[in-house]
């Protein structure tokens, strides 16, 4: 198996380190993290350094997978992202087996598709996203990079999400609607129409 770092260390790493291991493409050799003051292994993974470390450890693990998790702000990862491909690291798409991606939909670089996830035809979703379990992305759907789309959320078809958006968990968007950049739509609502750039919806 071809050995990776994940990046971030927190409670969507350990999901992570799910997926990644049903799928047994990977082995996961540690972690990285921010600062490592009072660092622990995280289930069992080792922590290897920070990310001023990334350059020396690329030379002996070229294959890194961001596990940052993001709800109100997407800049951290979106940063640790730019950084790696400028450092010219290997970021794979990551597929739970339990997840279904369509033959003729994609999946960006960097992004994960979680357990029982699905990615319906003809939809696009960019780069640096997260499509968390049971989540629904229906046909035809366009979603920019560095986007969440949390627990159990469905987005129907025709519907359009720009860069850095977040959909909370059991959110329904109606079909063709379209969703700004960097939106914040909390859990369990009910998207009718369509939401400017930069808007929280928690009402």
């Amino acid at each position: 198996m071809k050995e990776i770092l994940l990046i971030g260390g927190g409670g969507h790493c350990v999901s992570c380190i799910d997926v990644i291991e049903s799928e047994n493409i990977y082995e996961i050799r540690g972690i990285i993290l921010s600062n490592i003051k009072n660092s622990k292994p995280v289930l069992g993974y080792k922590i290897l350094g920070t990310d001023k470390d990334l350059i020396k450890l690329k030379k002996q693990i070229p294959n890194m997978f961001i596990a940052i998790g993001q709800i109100k702000n997407f800049e951290p990862r979106k940063k640790i992202y730019e950084y790696l491909k400028k450092i010219k690291i290997d970021i794979p798409t990551i597929k739970s087996p339990s997840s279904y991606c369509s033959i003729h939909a994609s999946l960006g670089r960097g992004t994960i598709l979680m357990h029982n996830a699905i990615v319906n035809a003809n939809s696009k979703v960019g780069e640096n996203c997260i499509i968390n379990n049971n989540s629904l992305v229906e046909h035809d759907v366009k979603i920019g990079n560095h986007c969440h789309i949390s627990t159990g959320a469905i987005i129907n078809g025709g519907v359009e999400i720009g860069e850095g958006t977040f959909v909370g968990s059991g959110s329904v968007i109606k079909e063709g609607t379209k969703i700004g950049n960097r939106v914040v739509i909390g859990a369990g609502k009910t998207i009718l129409k369509d939401v400017p750039n930069g808007k929280i919806v928690s009402k």
